[in-house]
């Protein structure tokens, strides 16, 4: 979409944008977005992979029908998990010995009401110092983002003052504007710090680095001193060398569900990720950089999950 053919406040908001961010970053991201607007059947060599007929939704709905399995795999999206996990930050400074973040991430919101209403039954109460979110807001990774943005409002009282996020690969950089007047943070390849009297803890967030492949960690530490005990945002696990080379002393994610649909055990079928298997769900390490990957709040492709509940997650950092 060109700037001529926006009204007068969608094209102010990304005028606004474009002097934040810059002209590559946007250009970038509204490019692809308008390319998936536009888009029929994916090429040929896509269609041949046996991933894309594993995601496949109408597929997905008749298998598990035929097992016996849609009902009960559509009553587990509402099953939102509360996980609770302390993190040892050697770098931590002593005022933040004990914050906690709320954690979601993929929360797909527009998939229906009855979700929407788990959600927010399950984050209500939930005390926490700050949010985090991981980025995928909408549901459909291409269309109107309306119905996500008003269920995100109707989200928003219920996590707290200090709400930061990033955008995932089924977000449209066009939600920005409305997400930020909601009252939340959104880091485009950004840092800000959170201050305690005079000790700071730094929180970065990249752009989505799965599909968009948007990500910047050179500007997103730019403003993160050497010495600096600091957190990274990212959708998708995939940066995770790139980011324990930068200096982050942990790293939170998302993207991959858990696999969603799982084998008994958790197992999954597909991550739709680029990362070891290992990085798929819950903690891991690489090198001295410590991260987690949600296995989400929501569903995409089918508002389905066997055997990988939802979850929501409060992280309790301490210092060791």
């Amino acid at each position: 979409m060109k700037l001529t053919d926006m009204d007068d406040q969608e094209r102010a908001a990304l005028q606004a944008l474009h002097r934040r961010l810059g002209r590559a970053h946007l250009q970038l991201r509204l490019g692809l977005e308008d390319e998936a607007e536009r888009q029929g059947l994916p090429p040929l060599a896509q269609r041949l992979h046996p991933g894309y007929w594993l995601q496949h939704p109408r597929l997905l709905h008749t298998a598990l029908k035929l097992l016996g399995l849609r009902e009960r795999a559509r009553r587990n999206t509402l099953r939102i998990q509360l996980r609770r996990r302390v993190v040892a930050l050697p770098r931590l400074p002593a005022a933040f010995d004990g914050f906690t973040l709320l954690h979601l991430s993929d929360l797909h919101l527009d998939v229906g009401a009855a979700f929407q209403q788990a959600l927010i039954e399950r984050v209500r109460g939930v005390a926490h110092d700050a949010c985090v979110i991981t980025g995928d807001f909408r549901y459909r990774t291409s269309g109107p983002v309306e119905e996500a943005l008003g269920a995100l409002a109707a989200l928003r009282p219920h996590l707290g003052d200090e709400v930061l996020a990033v955008l995932g690969n089924h977000d449209s950089i066009r939600m920005v504007p409305a997400m930020e007047a909601l009252g939340l943070r959104v880091l485009l390849n950004e840092s800000v710090a959170l201050r305690r009297g005079a000790a700071a803890l730094f929180v970065a967030g990249i752009d989505d680095a799965h599909h968009f492949q948007a990500h910047n960690l050179h500007k997103a530490v730019e403003h993160i001193p050497a010495d600096g005990c600091a957190l990274l945002l990212s959708h998708a696990p995939e940066p995770y060398r790139q980011a324990a080379h930068c200096g982050f002393d942990l790293m939170l994610c998302g993207h991959t569900h858990g696999g969603q649909l799982c084998l008994p055990g958790g197992i999954p079928v597909l991550t739709c990720s680029g990362a070891p298997r290992a990085l798929a769900r819950g903690a891991w390490r690489h090198g001295a950089m410590q991260g987690y990957t949600s296995v989400g709040c929501g569903s995409s492709v089918l508002d389905v999950r066997l055997n990988c509940l939802p979850e929501i997650t409060v992280h309790t950092l301490v210092r060791g």
